[in-house]
């Protein structure tokens, strides 16, 4: 059975399918020492494998045996500076601060001294810059060929990638979700609006603007600047082109897809880009940002997971971490996530990231979630911040039949008609992929939100990291 309100932890079937540990998970992602577990081994020969919807159990203890042997980790190579990817004249990429090259001396020339290394320049963003070609929605590229989003390029170093050329050890994710076969659920489904930019009388009054939520990203940069683009909400150079607009992303930016940082920097400019127009660009945390955060700072310091002993680095790879964008993680990134509030009220919606009644158990008032979540982060506690995660991770509590009352518990308690959320794919509610029939007919079909609990919730999470959609929709929903 599935983990919802209420219910016991998840039972792990057959048709559960286990992640692949990426090659680079030998290796420590903050440099500690790490000896080799069975968490480190294929699935063919861990015993074990543990997705985020599950938390995480220390895989040797699980299977009752000693860890396996595993070759020594090579030491982790050292951060490269900062560039910035620059568009040439001819159309070429150039990187601004690669050293250039350097002719070998003559053999019975004098060596010079090396001179020391500027120290790193502090991490800021070049709000509104893009040097390179602007994008175009028809040149639209998936996660298998590359970004081509160089044209948001801030200045964090490493936020686009050449086009045709993927990150130097992206390792796709396979689907970790159990299969979800229910035929009680209606889908609701909604025309997708034409490319066009909001009503300007909407964006340029006085008062707000239209209401936009965004659902999972997981790294996948090109399909958000697609369907932020096909919303009019950005421009063709990837800039905020949405004036008073409101535009709030449902968390979960990272892990799985190619460029999770991308997507930070992406959501950070807009954002200032944004209140500049009078509008807005705000995020809430998801489950992923828990991961991340807990993986950079805490990496394999053991946690008391309530199965046995977990650590966050080993969650994280087994949950997609790319190690790229652990590479390119900077403090700005980390604070920046570490603020965001967990519940907001906008407009009668409650927006939330998780379908969880965990939400509960950390406040009566909105305000006292925010809190107690932010006061958890800046405790810097392991063990806490894991409990948030592994509650925060939690699903399917508006399904079944006491679905309603549980959406109707939250809304009770923090306001709204109708709650928003992410974190589990519309492709599980709806039961249209995770059996072996279903793999290899092009992915599912997802036309739009799915609405469900007796119309009280809202399911965004489009499924783009099994080939479904990311949905960018406006509220309130039509239909």
């Amino acid at each position: 059975m599935t983990q919802g309100a209420g219910q016991e932890p998840v039972v792990r079937t057959a048709t559960l399918r286990d992640f692949r540990v990426p090659p680079y998970a030998r290796v420590p992602v903050q440099g500690h020492a790490v000896e080799p577990t069975a968490e480190h081994l294929p699935p063919a020969e861990a015993s074990t494998q543990v997705s985020a919807d599950t938390p995480l159990q220390a895989p040797a203890e699980a299977a009752g045996h000693a860890p396996a042997e595993s070759p020594t980790a090579p030491p982790m190579p050292a951060a490269a500076p900062a560039r910035t990817v620059e568009a040439a004249p001819s159309g070429s990429l150039s990187v601004v601060g690669a050293p250039p090259s350097t002719p070998t001396p003559a053999a019975d020339a004098p060596v010079p001294a090396p001179a020391p290394a500027p120290a790193p320049a502090d991490p800021t963003l070049l709000l509104g810059r893009r040097v390179a070609p602007a994008f175009t929605g028809a040149s639209h590229t998936t996660s298998t060929t590359g970004s081509s989003i160089v044209s948001v390029a801030t200045g964090h170093p490493g936020s686009a990638f050449p086009e045709g050329a993927l990150p130097e050890g992206y390792t796709p994710t396979e689907r970790d979700l159990p299969v979800i076969n229910r035929g009680d659920t209606v889908q609701v489904r909604v025309a997708p609006d034409a490319a066009t930019a909001p009503d300007p009388a909407a964006t340029t009054g006085d008062g707000p603007g239209p209401l936009y939520v965004v659902g999972d990203v997981h790294g996948y940069l090109d399909e958000l600047v697609g369907a932020l683009r096909a919303q009019g909400l950005v421009d063709e150079n990837g800039g905020w082109a949405a004036g008073n607009a409101r535009l709030w992303f449902l968390g979960d930016f990272t892990d799985r897809g190619p460029d999770g940082i991308g997507v930070i920097d992406l959501v950070m400019r807009l954002s200032a880009e944004a209140a500049a127009a009078g509008g807005y660009c705000k995020a809430l945390m998801g489950n992923h940002e828990l991961l991340l955060i807990g993986a950079k700072r805490f990496g394999d310091t053991p946690v008391n997971s309530g199965a046995g002993t977990a650590t966050f680095q080993a969650a994280w790879l087994l949950n997609g971490g790319q190690k790229h964008d652990m590479d390119r993680l900077q403090d700005v990134h980390l604070q920046w996530m570490s603020r965001l509030d967990a519940v907001v009220l906008e407009d009668d919606h409650l927006l939330l990231h998780s379908d969880t009644t965990a939400y509960l158990e950390y406040g009566e008032t909105i305000e006292d979630v925010n809190e107690t979540v932010h006061e958890i982060l800046n405790r810097s506690d392991a063990d806490e911040v894991w409990d948030v995660f592994r509650k925060f991770t939690k699903r399917f509590a508006f399904r079944d039949e006491g679905g309603p009352q549980a959406v109707q518990e939250l809304l009770s308690t923090y306001g709204g008609s109708r709650i928003v959320h992410g974190h589990s794919p519309i492709p599980y509610l709806l039961g249209q992929v995770g059996t072996e029939e279903s793999e290899g007919n092009g992915g599912p079909v997802i036309d739009g939100p799915h609405v469900y609990a007796d119309g009280l919730a809202i399911a965004m999470d489009g499924g783009v990291t099994m080939a479904g959609k990311l949905l960018v929709v406006e509220l309130p929903l039509n239909g």
